[in-house]
């Protein structure tokens, strides 16, 4: 190919290609490459849905503390329920023997058993704080007013001295455990006569 013959190829060529036209390469300027975008929107749904899910296991994890706290509480007061049944059941076995502890200081009264009477009232007295300091109490009745809560009749006396349902005498002394009735007093009641009239 002679001189004339290359610089008409030459001109050829750059007549095919439109004067002014971008290159196929460059991308049109303001536009954003498509996979820029998805990728973009991509992040965002999973930022939401891991912050969901975050928002989500710490209700849980609130919940799940409230009820271990809850169970927790509870068997703790179990617990306490069962310690206070095993020494509710321990003095109620000891009663009787505070009974015959009062029997036997109420009956001699005599200065022969003056000496005894010491000694039985030490023992009792003994007793009856270690008793206190477990939660036994003993129910004041006498000269009150009849509660069937506190107190059990076991007779009736017709009586203008006193109100009705005083009562006159304990017969057998009533005790509390922790506030609970362990065991009533058994005692002797005033009936006034009018009342018992209009009944």
């Amino acid at each position: 190919m002679n001189k004339r013959e290359h610089e008409r190829a030459e001109m050829i060529a750059k007549d095919s290609v439109p004067s002014g036209a971008p290159a196929a390469a460059d991308p049109p300027s303001g536009t954003v490459p498509q996979e820029t975008s998805a990728s973009d929107v991509g992040i965002s749904e999973q930022e939401r849905r891991l912050l969901a899910e975050m928002e989500d296991l710490k209700n849980t994890l609130v919940r799940r503390q409230a009820d271990f706290e809850n169970y927790r509480k509870r068997i703790e007061r179990e617990r306490q329920q069962d310690r206070h049944r095993g020494v509710e059941s321990f003095v109620e076995s000891l009663l009787p023997v505070l009974d015959g502890f009062e029997r036997a200081l109420a009956v001699h009264g005599d200065a022969v058993y003056e000496e005894h009477r010491k000694g039985f009232l030490l023992i009792d007295r003994q007793l009856r704080d270690i008793l206190a300091k477990r939660g036994l109490e003993r129910i004041e009745a006498e000269g009150k007013t009849f509660d069937p809560f506190l107190h059990h009749a076991v007779d009736r006396v017709e009586s203008e001295q006193y109100p009705d349902g005083t009562i006159l005498e304990v017969l057998q002394t009533g005790y509390r455990f922790h506030d609970r009735v362990l065991r009533p007093a058994m005692v002797r009641v005033a009936t006034h006569p009018a009342a018992r009239a209009v009944n």
